[in-house]
């Protein structure tokens, strides 16, 4: 369980991260504090003491108050600055009052105190040092924080007349933002919503994730027929990888799956949708688990190659069932035998033991703790699990053995 610890979940739709709940390296000494205050300073002062009191009791054959240079040494790894130019100040005071109260002969003298003075001005040097790469690595984080909802960017409740829920797991637990996207567009001919996965990793998956979520944004609100969205974001696609070389950043013809999701507010018992090469959404019903057609178009980038246009496919999704979409994180998680992750399985039985996993939020929150359980906690790719439904009055979910209201044997569950 620890590998399941280290991962985040960064769902866009919690907002930013508080500064206190930040796991950086300066968030650390949140361990070091007691009732809202700063406790840094005890274990150094503890030593401190102890040391001074250890060779008080010894014989003079066995002297240890030279081992006080310790002292600033554990201050400079737990403490701030000042705080350990005053322990460093502090060593060298007691190392001259207890060395002093020894007879002549035993006396340690002037190289051990050389050698008290010079490990505290190191020690200061060293915590000066360490807080600075501490405050950069925050400014770092930052940086990354604001990256992830330019390109992530929070979605607010209800947002398109749709009820959402969204995970995303970086492959590099210390990864804000990669080759993921997803988001939800409203406009004039409905809501239009698109999840993808950008081939490869590092900046350059970013920076096409960024692009196409651009142009999606646009085009979804814009453009009355969903052919048309997307067709700019094949197009879109084409262009970013176009100037990528130009520029010379040669990605070996990056490419990206995506779903493209439109919800027309005159039909609104039906959904629209494009598939680039994408695993097909499952349609989570309160009586069943569905995939829905593949509709065997290329990812984006790759038209070029094939003179046949993704198709736009219409289903029917119903109030009360919700739309699941994944990236390959999910579905090509392993586990220690290699055996890959049974979504739909998955899904299903999780389904027949609670009916209300059909709520998005309670499916995001299955198939993510399924997937991390199968991988052990190690991911190989990103994932991300969207789930949306359009927001209205569900066909009443039950929980099993809890049978409806006026029975007189149970209540009804929401």
């Amino acid at each position: 369980m620890g590998g399941l610890r280290r991962i985040r979940d960064l769902s866009p739709l919690l907002g930013p991260v508080p500064p206190e709940q930040r796991d950086d390296s300066v968030q650390r000494q949140k361990m070091l504090r007691l009732r809202g205050h700063s406790v840094a300073w005890v274990p150094p002062l503890f030593l401190l003491i102890a040391i001074g009191l250890a060779d008080w009791n010894t014989s003079g054959e066995f002297r240890i108050i030279s081992w006080i240079v310790l002292v600033p040494g554990i201050a400079a790894a737990i403490c701030g600055v000042w705080t350990t130019a005053v322990f460093a100040c502090l060593a060298v005071v007691t190392y001259i009052e207890v060395d002093a109260s020894w007879q002549h002969q035993y006396q340690t003298g002037l190289p051990d105190f050389i050698l008290v003075s010079v490990g505290g001005v190191l020690a200061v040097i060293a915590c000066a040092v360490r807080v600075r790469g501490e405050r950069r690595m925050l400014h770092m984080m930052d940086v990354a924080e604001t990256t992830r909802r330019t390109v992530l960017r929070p979605i607010p409740p209800g947002w398109g007349d749709l009820d959402h829920a969204a995970v995303y797991l970086p492959a590099d637990s210390e990864a804000r933002v990669g080759g993921d996207f997803f988001d939800i567009q409203p406009g004039p001919s409905g809501t239009r919503l698109l999840l993808g996965d950008v081939q490869g990793k590092g900046l350059g998956a970013v920076e096409s994730a960024a692009a196409l979520l651009g142009t999606f944004r646009e085009a979804a609100y814009h453009e009355p027929v969903l052919r048309t969205v997307a067709d700019r974001l094949e197009v879109r696609m084409r262009r970013h990888v176009g100037y990528r070389k130009a520029v010379g950043h040669d990605d070996h013809d990056r490419f990206a799956t995506a779903v493209l999701v439109g919800f027309p507010d005159v039909a609104r018992d039906t959904v629209e949708f494009v598939n680039f090469g994408h695993e097909p959404p499952l349609v989570v019903a309160p009586d069943g688990v569905r995939a829905l057609p593949p509709g065997h178009g290329l990812p984006l980038g790759l038209a070029e190659l094939t003179s046949d246009q993704p198709l736009v496919l219409t289903a029917v999704l119903v109030p009360g069932e919700t739309l699941l979409l994944v990236t390959d994180g999910v579905t090509e998680a392993r586990d220690a035998d290699g055996a890959f992750f049974p979504l739909l399985d998955r899904v299903t039985r999780a389904l027949t033991e609670d009916p209300r996993t059909v709520e998005p939020q309670r499916l995001v929150e299955v198939v993510r703790d399924g997937t991390l359980r199968h991988s052990g906690g190690r991911l190989a790719d990103d994932t991300t699990i969207f789930a949306v439904r359009r927001r209205g009055d569900p066909r009443p979910v039950v929980s099993p053995n809890v049978v409806p209201e006026g029975t007189g044997e149970g209540t009804t569950q929401p």
